[in-house]
């Protein structure tokens, strides 16, 4: 077991996207191990930042509202920290085909302004970025592992491509001690839940709070992993700590594959009340599904010991609970 105390106390760490839904959640528990955080947000309306999201640690971190685009800014911010953790990104694929040049801008510019800014100004530095089991397009075969063919169906899952391609070519001509992992669908609490843009199990959690009936696209067969937050918090911890994941890229994944049907009875029952009907596929959306997908994490467990601690039920419990509760904050 690592000695997370010992490793992270008085470490100087930096999270891009940090009053966002993963990099709050990071943040908490960087705090709880005697880290010095600083939070780098853009708070872009749609985006996710919530000031909220950091209720309650507010006087234990610093935050810097920036926009990780800016180069001179990001030359600035990287200076003197032993871990940056890049969470900050455009994540809603329907956006990306509707504006790829915002797309472009944010998962590949900003990419390169912290890659270079750590190159010229933080050489010594980890970084872990966050990428997309999306990068994969459609599956050849499941589950997903590494050595899959990329074929990304949509601009944003090209864009995280790239961007993850910027990592390995800085870690292996720079010397950057780089690692991306490749989340699939990441929930809990403090997750942007206004809309269906960035994740529909975020939509879902505000509609079956609401009362609302859920629409499942299609006949509800496809199949989806779940990681809660905190087990990708873990993953984040784990790859910035072992010099092991240096230049690697990892797969997450979930141990309950579980289809949209079946997703959408079980929170209806620990919601204890709620409906769903099935709907057809909105074009714009058919165009860019994937069908089924769940990941093979077998190299991050086998070389970091990572798997996932929190059941799908138990996680779904928690969500439901943190959004009945918390519900005005992010509606």
């Amino acid at each position: 077991m690592i000695d997370y105390e010992s490793v992270w106390k008085d470490r100087q760490v930096l999270i891009t996207g940090g009053l966002g839904f993963i990099g709050s959640n990071l943040a908490r528990r960087l705090v709880t191990l005697g880290a010095r955080v600083l939070l780098v947000d853009s708070l872009i309306p749609d985006y996710g930042g919530n000031l909220f999201n950091i209720d309650g640690i507010t006087d234990r971190v610093q935050v810097n509202i920036a926009d990780v685009r800016d180069q001179h800014a990001m030359y600035y911010l990287v200076r003197g920290k032993d871990v940056i953790f890049n969470l900050a990104g455009q994540v809603s694929h329907l956006d990306s085909m509707r504006d790829p040049y915002t797309d472009l801008e944010i998962n590949c510019r900003s990419q390169l302004s912290i890659l270079e800014a750590c190159r010229k100004h933080n050489p010594e530095v980890k970084i872990v970025c966050s990428g997309t089991r999306q990068i994969y397009g459609r599956p050849q075969y499941l589950p997903v592992d590494e050595a899959h063919p990329l074929e990304p169906v949509d601009i944003n899952g090209v864009h995280k491509l790239a961007a993850e391609w910027y990592y390995q070519i800085y870690y292996r001509v720079y010397g950057l001690r780089t690692t991306s992992l490749r989340l699939t669908n990441t929930y809990g609490p403090r997750m942007r839940v206004v809309d269906a843009r960035q994740t529909f199990i975020g939509w879902w959690l505000r509609q079956i709070v609401e009362g609302q009936t859920l629409q499942i696209f299609g006949d509800g067969r496809q199949l989806r992993d779940f990681n809660y937050v905190d087990d990708v918090v873990e993953a984040l911890l784990l790859a910035a700590c072992d010099p092991r994941a240096d230049g690697q890229v990892y797969n997450l994944g979930g141990d309950e594959p579980i289809s949209l049907l079946e997703l959408a009875k079980l929170l209806i029952e620990l919601n204890g009340s709620g409906s769903y009907r099935l709907v057809e596929f909105p074009p714009n959306r058919k165009k860019i599904d994937i069908g089924d997908f769940y990941g093979n994490y077998e190299k991050i467990k086998a070389q970091l010991g990572w798997r996932p601690r929190i059941s799908l039920r138990e996680g779904l419990v928690r969500s439901l609970t943190f959004y009945h509760q918390y519900k005005e904050h992010y509606w």
